[in-house]
């Protein structure tokens, strides 16, 4: 297992909510990233763990590798992957995204 796999793996599993995208939660550097972190805004999360990828390339790489998805962002919670923009959307509109967050112990 490379560095980078272990980083991931510890990262996903040691935090409630991560979420691997394009930038910063302050400053996303891609419209479906934005649209995640608004989301995630939304439904009144306020402790997340972002990875930005653009910072290494190994990890943006790492990343899809480990969840067997091809796009970021990526959202992990209590290390299970979620999904990307679109599921995330949707989940939102159900009321699923809220409830899997409450079940976690990540909202309020």
């Amino acid at each position: 297992m490379s560095e980078v796999q272990d980083f991931i793996r510890e990262t996903v599993t040691e935090n409630p909510v991560v979420l691997f995208m394009k930038g910063t939660a302050q400053a996303p550097q891609c419209g479906f990233s934005a649209r995640t972190v608004q989301i995630l805004r939304a439904v009144g999360l306020s402790q997340v763990v972002v990875v930005n990828v653009l910072d290494d390339a190994e990890v943006r790489q790492g990343i899809k590798d480990f969840s067997s998805w091809p796009t970021i962002p990526q959202l992990y919670i209590k290390g299970e992957f979620v999904g990307g923009s679109d599921i995330v959307s949707e989940m939102y509109e159900n009321g699923e995204l809220e409830t899997m967050l409450r079940e976690a112990g990540a909202l309020e």
